[in-house]
């Protein structure tokens, strides 16, 4: 036995050295923060971060309102707010110090506040069932000129290159700009959070920007402006992302990626998700049933691929899906090179029931020097206004390449259903439209495509006058499957070659 005595004692040391540094909970308190909506706790506040910051532990926030300015968030830190506890923001842009996240992005001139700062941090969170209060319609914006406008509003959260981020159980509310960026982050998880974002413009409720490994789950949120949205607005790529199980409303696009795209997306899957209608009929942007309920845009160079879409209820928004591959070309900094078109390939988007939409209709759209590939839509079913008459079975007179890309930018489409330009290899299967009232376009639209395929659609009677079910414009190599539909019911010009048709 004695030969073992040594290494018991070594095991020994080490574990009480192990119990020396377990991790120790700071109230707030006991710092000198006082919970009555009045004092100003900032220094109080970050006393306790500090502390915990040398120790690794839990920042604790009780009942009560805690009146803040900018707070830095620290590695293996937990910043703790109980149930029936609030941080609530300083309504005076002086409390907010700029800050400098380290990477260059595009808005990186003018957005440099945050109630929550974090840069370069590990082992970071932010927990519990209390509130953070941004106080955001205090900031009041006198000109609509770029980017005065967007100058001292304060994101709620802001989270730059920071590793092992989590944002779990709180209640978000009212921020003066967008409600959380987390930028250039790798590891985030976000996770049964509460948000409610309609107090002032660029309301957005979630911006990933340029992150990897990122988990969002669990999210009820409601924004003026968009709600999960993924970025690049730097050169950093948005991948390796799920999304999953939320209920999200927004004025303007509920699931969105871009408009910023300079690194790109890829390798992102997005499941069972409902976009409902707003709470809130009042509209500072968009309009007040939201304008698409997912919308994947690429404007500004980079690459979008391997996006996996399933499981999708949508009630509301004017336009259901908008895939959009543009070349808007806009640098993320003064000195970067303008980037050329980028490209947009391999999604595929499944099991997608949407209703309420306007008369617009859906679109898939590249451009003429960069198409858009590899795209797969099954059953979906989308019901929509109708009222479309024979004028609007026309061409696009403007194809707006440079454009903002907006799912309302192109007006009624050509087809009350799908509308699919510049693009190759896009297959619909499963498609079940109908309309409100009687609309005179086709329920679907081919437009300069290679290599295409519907099949599986079906249009119930009455859903649409005598014209064409479908039509194709210069485009070559599609199948389309008749299967119960009217006899006459493709409409294919000269231009278009190698169209076949089944059953």
């Amino acid at each position: 036995m004695r030969r073992y005595r040594p290494m018991l004692i070594t095991l020994l040391i080490v574990g009480a050295g192990l119990l020396g540094a377990e991790a120790k909970t700071y109230d707030i308190r006991r710092s000198g923060a006082i919970g009555d909506g009045v004092t100003v706790n900032t220094g109080a506040i970050q006393k306790a971060i500090d502390s915990c910051a040398a120790t690794g532990g839990t920042v604790y926030v009780p009942q009560g309102i805690y009146l803040t300015g900018t707070l830095v968030l620290k590695s293996n830190v937990t910043l703790h707010i109980a149930a029936g506890a609030t941080l609530l923001g300083h309504t005076s842009p002086s409390a907010y110090p700029y800050q400098d996240p380290g990477i260059p992005f595009y808005g990186g001139d003018w957005a440099k506040q945050a109630l929550i700062f974090c840069k370069g941090q590990e082992n970071v969170a932010i927990e519990g069932r209390g509130t953070i209060d941004g106080q955001g319609s205090a900031f009041v914006t006198t000109t609509l000129k770029k980017p005065d406008r967007y100058r001292n509003r304060p994101y709620l959260l802001w989270f730059a290159g920071c590793k092992d981020v989590s944002v779990t159980g709180v209640h978000l509310r009212n921020s003066a700009f967008w409600m959380q960026h987390y930028l250039g982050c790798e590891r985030v998880r976000i996770d049964g959070v509460d948000i409610w974002n309609h107090s002032n413009k660029n309301n957005d409720m979630i911006d990933i920007d340029g992150c990897r490994n990122v988990m969002i789950s669990n999210v009820t949120g409601d924004s003026d402006d968009d709600g999960i949205t993924i970025k690049s607005s730097s050169p950093g790529v948005s991948e390796f992302i799920t999304i999953t199980n939320c209920i999200l409303s927004s004025h303007c696009n509920a699931i969105k990626f871009g408009t910023e795209s300079t690194g790109g997306f890829r390798n992102i899957t997005i499941s069972n998700c409902v976009v409902r209608p707003s709470a809130q009929t009042k509209t500072i942007y968009g309009r007040p049933a939201g304008i698409a309920g997912l919308a994947l845009e690429m404007v500004d160079g980079g690459i979008m691929e391997n996006v996996a879409i399933s499981n999708l209820v949508i009630e509301g928004p004017e336009v259901p899906i908008f895939i959009r591959l543009g070349n808007r070309a806009r640098k993320y900094v003064e000195t970067a090179a303008v980037p050329g078109p980028g490209q947009l390939r391999d999604l595929r988007i499944s099991n997608v029931v949407a209703r309420g939409s306007s008369n617009i209709g859906c679109s898939i759209t590249g451009i003429k020097s960069a198409r858009v590939e590899r795209i797969s839509l099954s059953d979906i079913t989308v019901e929509s206004a109708g009222g479309g008459t024979r004028a609007d079975f026309r061409p696009l007179s403007d194809e707006k390449e440079d454009s903002y890309p907006e799912a309302t930018m192109f007006g009624k489409l050509p087809a009350y259903g799908f509308y699919i330009s510049h693009a190759e290899e896009v297959h619909l299967s499963g498609i079940r439209l109908t309309t409100k009232t009687t609309d005179a376009r086709p329920a679907v639209y081919w437009s300069d495509t290679r290599g295409f395929s519907l099949t599986g659609l079906s249009v119930p009677a009455g859903s649409s006058t005598s014209g064409p079910v479908v039509a194709v414009r210069e485009s070559t190599g599609g199948f389309l499957s008749q299967g119960g539909l009217p006899a006459k019911f493709l409409d294919v010009d000269k231009t278009s070659k190698g169209i076949r048709t089944g059953q």
